[in-house]
């Protein structure tokens, strides 16, 4: 029998399971006890707990029979105008079952939507506001139209805390009667960066293998590289040793590592680096423009050569890199 995956099996199932996300837990339950709810859209990046709060919800406002009076929909699957004329339409226009009031339905990655497909909601979402509400999901609510906006309650959902993921990870492993070392705790904690979904995910690829889990484990099944290896890297290039730091680039690309994991780690981590501000800034820039130069499809070797390269000459030239604040 295959192995159920774990991000689903420990799925919160009520508003009290869900961490991290206090002030949103105790604005739903608020919903629950009146037994009355507005349209909702929730914001914030991946693995935060939006689907879980939604389906969490729908569970204790209907009980036994949620799943009767709730469906879930994935935006980025279906974008178009005539998603909304008809899955969306057709369960609304549905009497609630089960003596509910209302039946919910989810749209997952809403800021996937077209305009034409948003307006087409927004007039869906008022036509059947007596029988019907809305939970939208979205990591950016800037790409949902001011109309839907202010038709809804926002709850703004934030990335979860090192602290909430530790724990939770911990009771996954007493759970699954795994071994983790502190230091392959502090790698997934590191590689999650706030998303649950992500650590747990990491977690059961690592506990897959054999032996226990350490840091070196994490980092391999999930082809990314630590924050201080990456700082090595930049170091390298900072004492002008261009070949050195780019042979450690090249380990790090052939083992998987994604240019943009690099990128987004030394933009993170600038500000340790002990140089002036305007190198800072000028460094910054450059990062940008390799992220943007390889989403636009440059080669990523090259691009990520050719910002090691500008730091290593600023650096072995006695620049303004190296000279501190």
């Amino acid at each position: 029998m295959m192995e159920e995956i774990w991000v689903e099996k420990y799925r919160p199932r009520r508003l009290d399971e869900i961490i991290g996300q206090e002030s949103v837990v105790s604005r739903l339950k608020s919903y629950v006890k009146e037994r009355r709810l507005p349209h909702l859209l929730f914001s914030g990046p991946p693995g935060v707990g939006k689907t879980a709060a939604a389906i969490a919800l729908t569970r204790e406002l209907f009980g036994d029979l949620w799943h009767e009076n709730f469906v879930e929909l994935n935006a980025s699957d279906e974008r178009g105008i005539e998603t909304v004329r008809t899955k969306i339409k057709t369960f609304a226009r549905l009497a609630p079952r089960g003596g509910a009031d209302f039946k919910i339905i989810f749209l997952d990655e809403s800021d996937s939507l077209t305009d034409a497909a948003q307006s087409a909601l927004r007039r869906t979402m008022e036509q059947y506001s007596a029988t019907c509400r809305f939970i939208l999901s979205c990591n950016y609510s800037s790409k949902i139209i001011e109309p839907i906006q202010s038709r809804c309650a926002i709850f703004r959902f934030k990335p979860l805390d090192e602290k909430d993921i530790r724990e939770r990870i911990k009771e996954i492993a007493d759970e699954e009667r795994v071994t983790i070392t502190p230091e392959g705790l502090d790698a997934i904690c590191e590689v999650a960066r706030g998303d649950m979904r992500r650590a747990i995910n990491a977690l059961q690829s690592a506990a897959a293998l054999e032996g226990e889990i350490d840091r070196e484990k994490i980092y391999e099944i999930t082809a990314t590289v630590s924050s201080s290896d990456v700082m090595k890297l930049i170091n390298l290039a900072l004492e002008g040793g261009f070949e050195d730091a780019r042979r450690k680039l090249s380990e790090f690309l052939d083992r998987g590592v994604s240019s943009g994991e690099i990128l987004d780690i030394l933009s993170r981590r600038i500000f340790d680096i002990p140089i002036s501000d305007q190198m800072k800034i000028e460094l910054m820039e450059r990062i940008g423009e390799a992220d943007f130069r390889i989403s636009e499809g440059a080669n990523e070797r090259l691009q990520m050569e050719a910002l090691i390269a500008y730091v290593s000459l600023k650096g072995g030239n006695g620049g303004s890199i190296g000279k501190g604040r």
